[in-house]
């Protein structure tokens, strides 16, 4: 089966980039190597096409009542021009996706719009999940994205940098809000779409534009020397912030509580959604397993899969590890058993027949100084 390819293809093949199939897209790993990167994002900014990823549009008079059912958050704890982190559950509880909801306010008339901004592997899913459980009289659900192309700028550098391509400023768009517009010096019929999102833990937006508008930015972003980066960096970026890979940290199988994602659940709003009796349940007797963070001893890599031990007593399993390239060390995520899962709590990870000392740490790795 072919690959799908990202409308910035050529741009892979330009710069060297080293490609790979990640979730049916040929995606670049890597252009200058993970390392370097990861560092130009930590130090000033980094650009990351992210174009694999599907947004979903749905559209209504208050759409938000319709779709309320998919998610335990309420949905009116945000507005218009704002984002909301959140999962979308199935009916036993489990997370099909998780995901970022954006609030575009009405559009036409009294049609309102909201866009999900969903994972690569998952929207296929998600969208035939919200269509086969809602009434086409009540709200319209397409793809947003179709061809064009989501951009992710990241780094402290990030906002002056967007600013300067556009010529004024965004500093009225607040932390995880977003703005839906034409900006007349790049385009004067496109709208954009801007948000001040990202997965890499600091300072960052996200932006969906044509081809065209992406070509103009990725090459104005090159010319200021900020570097191009792969899945790579993207994924050591956001072990560090303590940010979760769905079908690693999370899936089907595991519930917000047990994923660390508690406060996205608002049992106490009263409102339906999917997996509500079995979350109240959970919430009420408690978890058996939780996902917590791991410094692991040395330079070897405790990958997804690998066993976590207490003494002889094996208590947890990987699910995401990397080399830290801020920390210096080796760390991981790990679902372990709840009365083992005590910050400081001293462990041990089977790594090629091999046991590493390793120590539960919070998810967080890296907070940003500025």
């Amino acid at each position: 089966m072919d690959l799908l390819k990202s409308p910035l293809y050529s741009k892979y093949v330009q710069s060297n980039a080293k490609l790979v199939n990640f979730t049916g897209w040929e995606m670049p790993i890597s252009f200058s190597g993970l390392i370097k990167e990861h560092e130009s994002v930590r130090s000033s900014a980094g650009l990351f096409d992210i174009s694999h990823m599907g947004v979903i549009s749905i559209k209504g008079i208050n759409p938000k009542d319709y779709i309320q059912k998919f998610f335990p958050t309420n949905l009116y704890s945000f507005s218009e021009g704002q984002g909301l982190y959140t999962v979308m559950l199935n009916e036993k509880g489990g997370i099909i996706d998780d995901l970022i909801i954006y609030d575009l306010g009405i559009q036409d008339y009294d049609v309102s719009e909201v866009l999900l901004i969903v994972n690569a592997s998952r929207y296929e899913l998600d969208f035939q999940w919200i269509k086969n459980n809602s009434n086409k009289y009540e709200i319209s659900i397409t793809n947003f994205k179709k061809d064009k192309v989501l951009l992710a700028l990241q780094g402290k550098n990030s906002f002056d940098l967007f600013e300067e391509w556009i010529e004024s400023s965004i500093s009225h768009i607040p932390n995880f809000g977003c703005e839906y517009k034409i900006f007349e010096h790049i385009s004067p019929k496109e709208k954009i779409f801007v948000s001040k999102t990202g997965y890499t833990g600091e300072n960052g937006l996200e932006i969906l534009l044509s081809k065209k508008a992406a070509i103009n930015l990725w090459d104005f972003l090159i010319s200021k020397n900020i570097a191009p980066c792969g899945l790579g960096a993207r994924d050591t970026l956001r072990l560090e912030a303590g940010m979760h890979l769905y079908g690693q940290d999370i899936n089907e199988e595991t519930s917000p509580y047990e994923a660390g994602l508690g406060w996205l659940v608002h049992l106490e709003n009263n409102h339906e959604f999917f997996g509500r009796r079995f979350l109240a349940e959970q919430s009420r007797i408690g978890i058996q397993r939780k996902l917590v963070g791991l410094s692991i001893e040395g330079k070897a890599i405790g990958r997804k899969g690998f066993a976590v031990f207490k003494d002889k007593e094996n208590i947890g399993i990987i699910t995401s590890g990397s080399w830290s390239p801020t920390k210096q060390q080796a760390i991981a995520f790990a679902y372990i058993n709840t009365s083992h899962a005590l910050i400081n709590n001293e462990v041990q990870i089977l790594i090629r027949g091999k046991k590493f000392k390793g120590v539960i740490t919070k998810r967080s790795f890296y907070k940003k100084n500025y």
